[in-house]
C-alpha cells in the first residue's frame, strides 16, 4: 500500500469503483481504493441489478443514460463481463391519473432524446405474458431499461481502474480521519496511514460513520429492501422459446413492485407501505456478506395486488426472498459533491439506484474533483442541497416517507407530511390561524395560499387546476389593485464585510458593486460562464470601517453557495461573511398602496423623490428595527422589510393594523410565483441553472463584460459573441398558452413548425435500444407515429426527429396562470433564432399529452414599461 496518493476513495460497491475508474480515466491515475472487507461487501452485491434511464429530474435522467452507455465500453476495457440484459421495460398505469403521470415522463423523453412510447395493456402483455391487462388502462414503453450482474459489473470498473494505473486495497478498514494544517489528508487504516490531497466518501452502508469521522452528519438512512425469485415457470420458458427474446421488465405503481425475469422465473421486488429502516443510528463494522431476516408479512399487501395484476406469477413457487439494506437520502436521490465548510471532502453516498446512476455519479463527480466543475447540471444529487435542520431523526422520517412513495405519483402541489414542521417562524401560528396552506421551503414552513373562513387548508393534489385556483386568484388581484402582504423569511441572507468585500464580490459577480444605500441584482457564473446564483445586493455603507453588504438569494442554495464563497474567501482576513439563515426574517409589501402604506409605519420620508426604486435603508417599521429594500418579485411597487425574529409579530401586527384602511390582503408564495410569471422575471433552479450562459438567460442587462475580470467573464464574453453572430444557442422566452384545465408545470417539451430549417438541437443522450413485441410476441422496432393538436400525444418523436413540419426545439422550465392577466404562461428555452418570433402558429407545448398553441410574449403581459415599480 502506497504511503502518498492524490486521492484516497472510501468504499469498494459500484459507486466507489466507478469513481476510482473515472479519476483515472481523467488522468489521476495515482488514485487509491480502500475497502474494509472485499469488493461488494455492503448494498452492491445483493441488488437486484436493474438498471433505467428515466428520472424525475431530466438532469439526473442523462447521468443515467450515460451510466447505461457506458457498459459495453466498460466490458471491452476491463475484459469483466457485466451481465447486461438489456430487454427494454414497461410502467403500466392503472388510473387516469398514473397515465397522466406516464404522458408527463414521456413528453420529458422527447427532448432528452429517449426512444419512449405510450403502448397500451395488451402490447405489454406481448412482452409480458404473465400479466392481466384488464388490470391497466395504459403503459409507457422504454427501451433502455434492462438489467446486470452486480458482482460482475463492480469488477468491471475496478479491473478497468486498475489498468489504467488506480490501486485497491482489500481487507484495510479506515479507522479515521484527520487533516493538517495545509489541507493534507490522513486516512488512517488497520494496515497504517496514506496521506492525500483529496477524500472520497463512498462508504455506502458506512457512510455516515466515514463522515462523523470528519464532523459532518450526513442525511442518509439504510432501509430494509425486499425481493423474491420464483421456481421456473413454463409460460417465461415458452416465451423465450417461442419469441427467442427475455421477457422485458415491468413497473407497477398499484403493487408498488417491479418485476422482470430472472432465469427461468422472475424476479419481484416491493417499495412496501410498511417499510423498516435498518441499523437507524449506526452501522455495525462487522455487517458483511450477509442478508437480514425476510419479513413476508410485511409486503404481503403489496404481493396480493402483484398477483392479481400478474396472475402467471402467483402459481409460480417462491425459491428465494432476499432481504438486504439499501442506503437512502430524504428525496431519494444521492448525495454527491465537495461539503461545504471542509476542505476536498467529497461524498458520493446514498446511491440507491447503483447500477442506474453509479456511472454518471463517478463521471460527474471526477469531473469536479479535476476540472472544478462537474460538467452537468447536479444539482439534483449535490448534497448541499440539504441544510442543518436534516437531522438523524429528520432524515429517518423523510426516508420512510420517500421509500413508501416510491411507485406513487408526486403531484405538483402536493406537500408531503414527514417531519414537519422542521422550522418556523414567529408567525406561524398567525398564518395556520388565517387558513393558510403550508409548504416546505427548505425544511421551513411558508404560506403557500390562504384558503376561505369555514374551509379546510389543504390542497386537493392535481396535474390539473386545483381549488387553490380561486383563492390564489383573489389574492393577487387584491394585490395588485390595493396591496398585499407576504413572508419572504424563506430567503437566503448572508452580510459580506470588510475591507476586501467590495473587490471580493465585483470578482464573483457580473454586475458592478452598488453605491452606498442603493441595490443592485446580479448573477454568478462559474468559471465555465454558467449561472450558478442570481443575488440582490445591497451596499449597507461602512461601519467603524467596514464596507458591508447584504446579499438575499435562494434559499434552497445556500450550503451550495456558501461552499462557493467560502472556497473563494482571500486568505488574509480581508473579507468576512455571515449567513443569517433564519436568524433574520422579513415581510414583503406590494401593490399601489404599499407606499402609502409604508409612510404611515415609519417616521422617516418614504416618498418616490426620497426612497428611490433599488435603494435600501435602514429604519423602523412599526416600531421595529429594520431593513429596507425599495423592490418586490412581483413586479410591482413594493417592499421587502428585514428584522430580527424577536420582531416579526410586531412588524407584520403593524402593517395589517396599518392596512386595514387600503384593503390589505395576505398573499401567499402561489400568489408571488404567480406575478413574477406577469413580468417574466426567471427563478433560480428552473431557469436560472448550471446549463445555460447569463445571455441564454435573459440576463443581458445584468452582465457588466466592461467591468472588472469577474469569474466567467471571459466563457461569457464568448457566449455575447456567439449570440451576436447568430451562432445556434438556446434563449430564454416567456410564452402565453392556450391551455384549458391544465398549466405547465416545467419540463414539457416545445414543439415548433419550422419545416426544414435547423436552428440547432441537443443531441440524444444514448442512441440504441431493445426492440418491443407486437400482439403475437414477435418483435418489431418502435415506429414514430404523427402526433396533433388533437391526438393523445403518444408519439416517439424526440428532440431532433423530424415529425412533418414540427419538431421539438425546446423545453419549459417553470410556469402557471398568471391571475392578473388571466393567461397560462411558460417559461422555457427555444433557439436563439425564434426567441423574439411572436407568430400566433409557431409554436405548441404539450401538457399531459396534450399540444396547446403557444406563442412567445417578448414584453410582460403587467407593467411592460416598469413604471409602476418604479412608483
Amino acid at each position: 500500500m502506497k504511503s502518498h496518493v492524490k486521492a484516497v476513495v472510501i468504499g469498494g460497491g459500484v459507486v466507489g469503483c466507478s469513481v476510482l475508474y473515472h479519476l483515472a480515466r481523467a488522468g489521476w491515475t495515482d488514485v487509491m481504493l480502500i475497502e474494509r472487507s472485499e469488493l461488494t461487501s455492503g448494498s452492491s452485491w445483493h441488488a437486484a441489478g436493474g438498471f433505467h434511464t428515466l428520472n424525475g429530474d431530466p438532469n439526473v435522467a442523462k447521468l443515467q443514460a450515460y451510466t447505461v452507455q457506458l457498459y459495453k465500453e466498460l466490458e471491452e476495457i476491463s475484459g469483466q463481463s457485466c451481465g447486461l440484459h438489456l430487454t427494454g421495460g414497461a410502467m403500466v398505469a392503472d388510473s387516469p391519473e398514473r397515465m397522466d403521470f406516464l404522458r408527463l415522463g414521456h413528453a420529458k423523453g422527447r427532448y432528452l432524446g429517449m426512444d419512449t412510447e405510450l403502448i397500451t395493456p395488451s402490447e405489454v402483455k406481448a412482452m409480458f405474458p404473465l400479466m392481466d391487462e384488464k388490470n391497466f388502462v395504459g403503459a409507457m414503453w422504454d427501451p433502455v431499461e434492462g438489467h446486470l450482474d452486480p458482482s460482475g459489473t463492480t469488477h468491471a470498473y475496478a479491473k478497468a481502474a486498475q489498468k489504467l494505473g488506480a490501486e485497491i486495497v482489500l481487507r484495510n478498514p479506515v479507522t479515521e480521519l484527520t487533516q493538517d494544517a495545509d489541507g493534507t489528508w490522513n486516512v488512517v487504516t488497520v494496515n497504517g496511514t496514506v496521506r492525500c490531497e483529496h477524500v472520497v466518501n463512498c462508504g455506502g452502508l458506512w457512510a455516515r460513520e466515514v463522515g462523523r469521522m470528519v464532523g459532518v452528519e450526513l442525511p442518509l438512512l439504510a432501509m430494509e429492501h425486499m425481493y423474491l425469485l420464483t421456481e421456473d415457470i413454463p409460460e417465461v420458458m415458452e416465451f423465450n422459446k417461442s419469441t427467442g427474446r427475455e421477457m422485458i421488465g415491468v413497473m407497477d405503481f398499484k403493487g408498488e413492485i417491479y418485476t422482470r425475469q430472472e432465469r427461468n422465473g422472475v424476479l419481484l421486488g416491493t417499495y412496501e407501505k410498511a417499510c423498516k429502516p435498518w441499523s437507524p443510528v449506526t452501522t455495525p463494522w462487522d455487517f458483511g456478506h450477509e442478508l437480514l431476516q425476510p419479513d413476508i408479512d410485511r409486503i404481503a399487501p403489496s404481493l396480493e395486488v402483484g398477483f392479481r395484476h400478474f396472475p402467471g406469477i402467483e402459481k409460480a413457487g417462491i425459491k428465494q426472498i432476499i432481504n438486504g439494506p439499501f442506503t437512502f437520502a430524504p428525496d431519494g436521490n444521492p448525495l454527491v459533491g465537495p461539503v461545504q465548510g471542509l476542505t476536498n471532502f467529497w461524498c458520493a453516498c446514498a446511491v440507491m439506484a447503483g447500477f442506474s446512476q453509479g456511472g454518471g455519479v463517478g463521471l460527474a463527480l471526477s469531473n469536479w474533483m479535476v476540472n472544478g466543475d462537474p460538467g452537468f447540471d447536479v444539482w439534483g444529487m449535490d448534497v448541499a442541497r440539504f441544510g442543518e435542520w436534516a437531522t438523524l431523526r429528520y432524515t429517518n422520517a423523510k426516508v420512510r416517507e420517500n421509500y413508501s412513495r416510491r411507485f406513487s405519483i408526486r403531484f405538483p402541489n402536493e406537500e408531503l407530511p414527514a417531519a414537519r414542521p422542521a422550522q418556523t417562524t414567529p408567525l406561524f401560528d398567525d398564518m395556520v390561524a388565517q387558513n393558510a396552506v403550508m409548504g416546505d421551503s427548505w425544511g421551513l414552513e411558508t404560506p403557500l395560499w390562504f384558503a376561505p373562513e369555514g374551509t379546510e387548508p389543504k390542497d386537493i393534489v392535481s396535474y390539473r387546476r386545483s381549488n387553490d385556483f380561486k383563492n390564489v386568484g383573489n389574492e393577487v388581484r387584491a394585490t395588485r389593485e390595493r396591496v398585499g402582504v407576504t413572508e419572504i423569511a424563506n430567503f437566503a441572507k448572508y452580510e459580506v464585510s470588510g475591507p476586501g468585500a467590495r473587490a471580493f464580490l465585483d470578482h464573483l459577480m457580473t454586475n458592478r458593486m452598488p453605491k452606498p444605500g442603493r441595490i443592485v441584482l446580479t448573477p454568478m457564473l462559474n468559471e465555465f460562464g454558467k449561472l450558478i446564483g442570481d443575488f440582490t445586493i445591497a451596499n449597507m455603507g461602512a461601519k467603524a470601517g467596514s464596507v458591508r453588504f447584504m446579499i438575499w438569494g435562494s434559499s434552497a442554495a445556500q450550503k451550495y453557495h456558501m461552499r462557493w464563497f467560502e472556497q473563494r474567501l482571500p486568505g488574509d482576513g480581508s473579507v468576512r461573511i455571515h449567513r443569517f439563515d433564519q436568524t433574520l426574517v422579513g415581510l414583503a409589501i406590494a401593490g399601489p398602496k404599499s407606499q402609502a402604506l409604508l409612510a404611515n409605519l415609519t417616521d422617516v420620508d418614504v416618498s418616490t423623490s426620497a426612497f428611490r426604486f433599488m435603494d435600501f435603508r435602514e429604519m423602523a417599521v412599526g416600531g421595529a428595527p429594520c431593513m429596507v429594500n425599495r423592490i418586490s418579485y412581483t413586479g410591482d411597487l413594493g417592499y421587502e422589510i428585514w428584522m430580527q425574529p424577536t420582531y416579526e409579530r410586531l412588524v407584520y401586527q403593524a402593517i395589517k393594523e396599518a392596512g386595514e384602511e387600503f384593503g390589505i390582503a395576505d398573499f401567499g408564495m402561489r400568489a408571488l410565483l404567480s406575478m413574477r410569471l406577469e413580468k417574466n422575471f426567471p427563478t433560480w433552479y428552473r431557469e436560472l441553472r448550471p446549463i445555460y450562459g447569463p445571455f441564454e438567460g435573459g440576463m443581458d442587462r445584468f452582465v457588466k463584460l466592461e467591468k472588472n475580470d469577474f469569474i466567467g467573464r471571459e466563457a461569457a464574453a464568448k457566449e455575447k459573441a456567439a449570440l451576436d453572430a447568430g451562432q445556434p444557442m438556446l434563449r430564454r422566452v416567456s410564452m402565453i398558452v392556450d391551455a384549458v384545465d391544465a398549466d405547465v408545470m416545467g419540463d414539457e417539451p416545445i414543439w415548433a413548425k419550422i419545416g426544414d430549417t435547423d436552428y440547432g438541437t441537443v443531441e440524444k443522450p444514448h442512441g440504441y435500444g431493445a426492440p418491443r413485441f407486437d400482439s403475437t410476441g414477435a418483435a418489431m422496432q418502435a415506429t414514430a407515429k404523427s402526433p396533433s393538436s388533437e391526438t393523445d400525444g403518444d408519439a416517439s418523436a424526440v428532440l431532433g426527429l423530424r415529425d412533418g413540419d414540427w419538431r421539438v426545439v425546446g423545453w419549459v422550465t417553470s410556469g402557471g396562470y398568471a391571475h392578473y392577466v388571466q393567461a397560462s404562461l411558460a417559461q422555457g428555452y427555444v433557439p436563439a433564432a425564434l426567441a423574439e418570433n411572436e407568430s400566433e402558429d409557431l409554436f405548441e407545448i404539450e401538457i399531459l399529452g396534450k399540444r396547446c398553441k403557444a406563442r412567445i410574449n417578448v414584453e410582460p403581459l403587467f407593467d411592460p414599461a416598469g413604471e409602476k415599480m418604479r412608483g
